[in-house]
């Protein structure tokens, strides 16, 4: 079975943050965790671990998630503030949790450190919270992230049949979309619309 790029959802570091962040149903809920993790380590296609921060509950636990990465050792780590949708009887989250783009670089960024230069921060889109980390002995060309999909290689390679690897369809990454770049990760071919706050529904066009 060929996949384009297979996901595990990290959400939480420890098995105390993460009974409290999903409240999951069965009792060996960390052992089912665990072994998620550790069935990446022997995939072909693309990889990815999904942090999702929330202030409070796990973007202290740094060393925790440092841990896990040898689990899986996946290609990509992505990790992502988390969206605060409003009050619910189910869920204690406030605005108070939800971290700040700046908060979620310098989350990145240690736990990139923390990897011993096997992940290096590659990619980030301000507008989404989001940070990606990569493998640098995969993704990282003669100083060049190569982070995108080549879609149209990957079609190639589930038609003929034959067994292939993340980085057979691996595109260069987009300048605008590098870490640090001033386009924090937007598109400068398509349009940012904001609206006007101190008048109500008034959109500018960036």
């Amino acid at each position: 079975m060929c996949w384009l790029q297979l996901y595990v959802s990290v959400d939480a570091a420890t098995k105390k943050s993460l009974k409290v962040v999903d409240r999951p149903l069965f009792s060996d809920f960390w052992e089912r965790f665990l072994d998620s993790l550790k069935s990446l380590h022997d995939k072909d296609q693309r990889t990815v671990y999904r942090l999702t921060l929330v202030k409070g509950w796990n973007a202290e636990e740094i060393d925790a998630y440092a841990n896990l990465l040898s689990l899986g050792q996946p290609d990509f780590i992505e990790i992502k503030g988390v969206t605060y949708c409003g009050s619910s009887a189910t869920s204690k989250l406030t605005m108070e949790n939800v971290p700040w783009h700046s908060d979620v670089k310098e989350f990145s960024e240690a736990l990139a450190l923390k990897s011993g230069g096997v992940y290096e921060v590659a990619c980030e889109h301000a507008h989404s919270c989001c940070v990606l980390l990569a493998k640098v002995d995969k993704f990282k060309i003669n100083g060049k992230w190569h982070t995108w999909i080549d879609y149209d290689r990957f079609h190639e390679l589930v038609t003929s049949g034959k067994p292939f690897k993340s980085q057979d369809y691996m595109a260069m990454t987009p300048s605008w979309a590098v870490y640090g770049a001033e386009e924090g990760g937007f598109d400068p071919d398509q349009s940012r619309y904001k609206k006007e706050r101190r008048h109500g529904a008034a959109a500018l066009k960036d």
